[in-house]
């Protein structure tokens, strides 16, 4: 009987299972695996010159289009630029700019990349793109003198957003001295449509003067071998995505950013500051990772960010490994423009006094012995200030001087400022502490003490007296040199 009923329930349990496998495949629709067309077959249909850009900015979308012919005319050029206020520096460059031109491409393509070395050089360079299956990435094919041109020819064959950089001895140094850019490889069809795409590439640069000392400065390969850079910077210099080179969008738009790291030391932690990324395209390949808040990008690599802009106001981009950020350059801003969404983010502040550092005055770690820039005229003074405001003010008093409500005080339009212009030099040298009224409204916070020099002092608070509503007025070193005694 036992042995009845247990060949009985194997039959059923047989059964149950033939059952279901039939249900369930009798249900789906049959699929069709479809294989990807391979890139190394692609034919190829007329030909076209590439079009190149220079940062912040990208090419146009490939879009749906064949693969093609892609002619590359690229130009090295050295040329002396501004790495910072007062601050100049000998660039070795791909096109013209730090990063190099952007190159757009598409799976397939075949591209005949023209390399000229512009003939007033003083170096040969050549060319590794990480994009190009072949000895050298392209950079055996490419070494080229001053004066001369090469040509060399190679197949895309993998998406994916991609890094070059100068491969000519010493390699550190070429790429040190902003040879590098970004080659994209967009798949059939292209890339989902955003609203806005921006080119944003970090950067670790070794000047023989300390960070903010002035003149044209030389590169110090010792500072580099032990990984010690006086600017990390996005875009080749200070403030290159900050006021109104700020990179733009609007409420409701989705944002793109091509992020590269030339290096040539230095992992970049990047991340915006009030967003979070909807999805990261790791190391600029395949791999999507989603609501991603810092992403890491080597050195010689790459990542593709994406994010909707939900709300209006200034977002900071930043190198999160933070004081590279706040005293060596690694600072952008995405300037979004639209209608407030209370509920998303409601803009009020908690009430009361918070100080995680205790309530004493804090003085900033700064350069008071390197002498700055000094201005010839109001105008000047003013622009080595707006300087001096991205890099020491605005994390507090904000892009705009509108300051943190029931935190830090305005510096637009306001009437403290107004009749303070000695308390505002004192609060830079010394710090405050302590409660201050300004429109009408209280405010009792703690402000550090800055060492910035006299000539810094003057620049910054004439560009505060000289923006936001604010009626003009000068301040001169010797005004700041009467307080300081």
């Amino acid at each position: 009987m036992k042995k009845t009923i247990s060949r009985i329930s194997g039959v059923l349990a047989s059964f149950a299972f033939v059952f279901t496998c039939n249900v369930f495949t009798s249900c789906a629709p049959e699929q069709k695996k479809v294989t990807p067309a391979d890139p190394t077959k692609m034919e190829v249909t007329g030909e076209s010159d590439a079009e190149l850009t220079a940062p912040p900015f990208v090419p146009k979308p490939v879009g749906n289009r064949s693969a093609t012919k892609l002619k590359v005319k690229m130009e090295i050029i050295e040329k002396v630029g501004k790495m910072a206020d007062g601050v100049e520096y000998v660039y070795w460059t791909f096109g013209g700019s730090v990063p190099g031109s952007f190159i757009r491409t598409r799976v397939g393509d075949e591209v005949e990349f023209h390399l000229k070395n512009h003939p007033d050089n003083k170096l040969p360079h050549n060319i590794d793109l990480h994009a190009v299956t072949g000895p050298g990435g392209g950079a055996k094919s490419s070494f080229v003198a001053p004066g001369h041109e090469v040509v060399f020819s190679f197949k895309v064959i993998n998406q994916g957003l991609y890094v070059y950089h100068c491969a000519t001895a010493p390699v550190g140094m070429h790429i040190a001295n902003g040879m590098y850019g970004l080659i994209l490889v967009e798949p059939e069809g292209g890339l989902p449509k955003v609203d806005k795409e921006y080119y944003v590439m970090q950067g670790d640069f070794y000047t023989k003067g300390k960070n903010g000392e002035q003149g044209l400065q030389a590169f110090d390969m010792q500072k580099a071998v032990d990984e010690k850079p006086e600017y990390v910077v996005f875009n080749g210099s200070v403030g290159a995505m900050t006021g109104d080179k700020a990179i733009t969008a609007k409420v409701g738009e989705t944002v793109r950013l091509f992020v590269g790291n030339g290096g040539p030391n230095l992992v970049s932690s990047f991340h915006v500051i009030g967003e979070i990324f909807d999805q990261v395209n790791i190391e600029g390949g395949d791999l999507i990772n989603k609501n991603v808040q810092t992403t890491l990008v080597p050195a010689g690599g790459s990542a593709i960010v994406e994010f909707k802009c939900e709300v209006p106001g200034t977002f900071i981009i930043v190198d999160h490994s933070i004081f590279r950020t706040f005293n060596k350059g690694s600072l952008g801003m995405l300037t979004v423009t639209g209608d407030e969404n209370k509920k998303i983010y409601s803009g009020k502040q908690q009430e009361g006094i918070y100080h995680p550092e205790g309530g004493t005055i804090h003085t900033m770690p700064g350069g008071a012995d390197i002498p700055a820039m000094k201005a010839a005229n109001l105008a000047e003074r003013i622009k080595f200030g707006e300087n001096i405001y991205s890099r020491t003010c605005f994390a507090c008093h904000q892009a705009n001087g509108e300051g943190v409500p029931n935190a830090f005080p305005p510096l637009a339009a306001s009437d403290w400022m107004k009749n303070n212009v000695d308390g505002a030099i004192d609060n830079i040298l010394y710090g405050k502490t302590g409660e201050i009224t300004v429109n009408g409204k209280k405010y009792n916070s703690a402000m550090p003490a800055q060492t910035l020099t006299d000539e810094e002092i003057a620049n910054v608070l004439s560009y505060v007296y000289n923006s936001w509503g604010n009626k003009g007025k000068e301040v001169t070193p010797a005004m700041v040199a009467k307080r300081r005694k």
